[in-house]
């Protein structure tokens, strides 16, 4: 069975998209179609901005999805996909990708999770760190430990096997991150991000977007797609939303969501969206599978 992936936050370079821009017609128009809706010409900043503008929590996050869902359009009649994940803002494209969301809907909810993250994270400094050649136990039981303290500190983003993000207050974070390394964790490393994704620290977020979503149409997928919060596939829309409404707070079960993939028949896995970051953690966890863009 053929499954699409989706990146997230992260994956983001300058000039990306902008070949598909160039060379399908059918690219340019969406790419055009965005830059009217979100009212700015993004594709500047995507094709010739800087690192630093693309960095912006606001501009990520659409950037990342537009390249992601308008490379899977562009496949045009090879697109059949059996099962779609996205991790984090990727599920948004996973969504567009196998039709519960349309193109337009999707952006404007992706730009609306954009601003009211930035806006969280603008409330209160916070940040995340990779933990890597820890089990999940060990990272659990010290965010556990420095929750307990007083600190904000949870697993986010559930990767690969022996490759979890932990996120909150920049003081839970560090202090975490010593415990870590004190545990036998091969690196503690801060992530170059806006804020606490995942965590408790994004409910401000979670409220603003709550409206959003249920103001838009969700229609039933022509495929599963498997969802962030409990790694299971999805087709039914009044439970899509509560699962996006729910993402922003908890964590990226990733890993989960591959295994459970892979246990129900996906044997071919295309990466749509910049960057190959999917592609090396879904080796790491079912290397028997194909992982391509």
């Amino acid at each position: 069975m053929k499954a699409y992936v989706f990146p997230g936050q992260g994956a983001q370079f300058v000039g990306m998209g902008k070949d598909l821009y160039e060379n399908s017609p059918l690219a340019k128009a969406l790419f055009e179609k965005a830059n009217d809706i979100l009212g700015y010409r993004i594709t500047d900043l995507m094709f010739d901005g800087t690192d630093e503008d693309l960095r912006q929590t606001n501009v990520t996050q659409p950037a990342v999805f537009l390249h992601s869902v308008i490379s899977a359009l562009c496949l045009d009649s090879e697109f059949h996909p059996e099962m779609t994940a996205g991790h984090s803002l990727g599920e948004f494209s996973a969504l567009v990708a196998a039709g519960a969301l349309s193109f337009e809907d999707g952006l404007k909810l992706v730009y609306a999770r954009a601003q009211a993250m930035q806006q969280a994270c603008e409330a209160q400094p916070s940040t995340m760190a990779a933990i890597l050649g820890l089990p999940d136990e060990t990272v659990e039981e010290i965010c556990a430990a420095v929750n307990a303290e007083g600190d904000v500190c949870v697993a986010a983003n559930y990767n690969s096997p022996g490759q979890i993000v932990i996120s909150g207050s920049i003081e839970g974070v560090n202090k975490a991150c010593e415990r870590m390394k004190a545990a036998g964790a091969k690196r503690a490393l801060p992530l170059k991000v806006g804020g606490a994704f995942h965590s408790p620290l994004m409910q401000p977020a979670q409220v603003e977007l709550e409206a959003a979503i249920s103001a838009t149409d969700v229609h039933t997928p022509k495929c599963p797609v498997y969802q962030n919060v409990d790694a299971l596939p999805h087709t039914d829309p009044v439970a899509i939303k509560k699962n996006l409404v729910a993402q922003l707070t908890a964590p990226v079960r990733w890993t989960q969501s591959v295994k459970n993939m892979v246990a129900d028949g996906a044997t071919d896995f295309t990466e749509c969206g910049p960057g190959t970051v999917l592609q090396g953690l879904i080796k790491k966890i079912a290397p028997e599978v194909q992982a391509h863009g």
